[in-house]
């Protein structure tokens, strides 16, 4: 996407500079845009990548489903003398967005994954507790919020979105938490949810994140259901890339770096692995060819200059002509959550 997830304003001059892309040489490295392909930034935000794409001559259909982030970015259309299309829509539906512009197969695709710094320096969007606000959370602007989750879901559902989607250790304690205050009034804002979580867990020893963060980073996953989006958004990828066509995630989250990691192993697979008792089974043929053993992490002139880039993980493949797969969830590692407000398992 922009510039925007994953990365920090710097003051300069009296003001803020523009936002800096993560990882953006090596994002643009592995893309390999060229003059006269089509490539999809499935998380504009502020336009980092969607500038360096346009400078190589390629031309961008960019998706975002913050209308905030698209607003911003009209200026950039009218300088791409027709090569950028803005959307307005989900990544997951990323191949069915660029049908619908004209594109039924595309050169590449880029996902950055997260939340963006401008959202975080919103207070009115909720999605951190540095600048009190409404317990919000959401990207876009349908579905239930923060604020509805906290104070409606069963404390045993809770907890469990606490631990899995925040790993926070102490989940049950900051659900019980959670569970008192409301009962005694609605929790309707970031300070106050920061403050209940914060007793819950135990003040930080110096250098440890704040006791808030987890907490605060599993509601924004559940209530954006960004794991979900992401398995879509891979599967999605997979349908519209051409032969060739490239495909590069970066991801802030263990849990999200999983997945993409874990569908890339899976499509790109030749063989399951045998043993001794059971031979080598053959698999469909891959519809990936890995760019990327490893991850590929920022180096340390990046992460000094943008601390927020420190957590961020870039992998890429190259796609095949193999036939597409179905999507298994479970296989790539997304979790099973409670669902809101019922509590019934998805």
């Amino acid at each position: 996407m922009s510039a925007g997830r994953g990365t920090v304003d710097d003051g300069v001059a009296g003001g803020p500079v523009r936002h800096v892309p993560v990882l953006i040489d090596e994002v643009i490295e592995h893309l390999a845009p060229a003059a006269g392909g089509t490539i999809i930034d499935g998380t504009f935000g502020a336009g980092g990548y969607t500038r360096r794409i346009l400078d190589r001559g390629a031309s961008v259909i960019a998706i975002d489903r913050d209308r905030h982030a698209l607003a911003a970015g009209r200026s950039l259309v009218d300088a791409s003398g027709g090569r950028l299309t803005l959307v307005e829509g989900n990544f997951s539906d990323l191949d069915r967005l660029a049908a619908e512009h004209g594109s039924a197969t595309v050169d590449g695709v880029v996902l950055d994954i997260g939340v963006s710094s401008m959202q975080l320096d919103e207070a009115e969007r909720g999605f951190s507790f540095r600048f009190d606000g409404p317990l919000d959370m959401r990207m876009g602007g349908d579905g239930p919020t923060a604020g509805d989750v906290v104070n409606a879901m069963e404390p045993r559902d809770l907890a469990r979105v606490i631990a899995v989607l925040g790993e926070e250790r102490k989940a049950r304690a900051v659900a019980a938490a959670i569970a008192r205050a409301r009962s005694e009034s609605p929790i309707a804002t970031t300070a106050e949810l920061a403050e209940i979580v914060s007793r819950a867990v135990g003040h930080r020893k110096f250098g440890e994140i704040h006791p808030a963060t987890r907490t605060f980073q599993a509601l924004r996953i559940f209530v954006n259901r960004e794991l979900d989006e992401l398995a879509d958004a891979l599967a999605a990828s997979e349908r519209v890339l051409a032969e060739g066509g490239r495909l590069v995630v970066v991801a802030f989250h263990s849990l999200e770096d999983r997945i993409v990691k874990r569908f890339l192993a899976e499509r790109s697979a030749e063989r399951a692995g045998g043993s001794r008792h059971m031979p080598e089974a053959e698999l469909a043929p891959p519809t990936f060819a890995l760019l990327t053993r490893s991850a590929v992490a920022p180096g340390k002139a990046e992460i000094d200059a943008n601390p927020r880039a420190r957590s961020a993980r870039l992998r890429a493949a190259r796609r095949t002509a193999a036939p597409v797969r179905a999507l298994d969830r479970a296989a790539i590692g997304v979790p099973a959550l409670p669902s809101f407000p019922t509590g019934r398992t998805s």
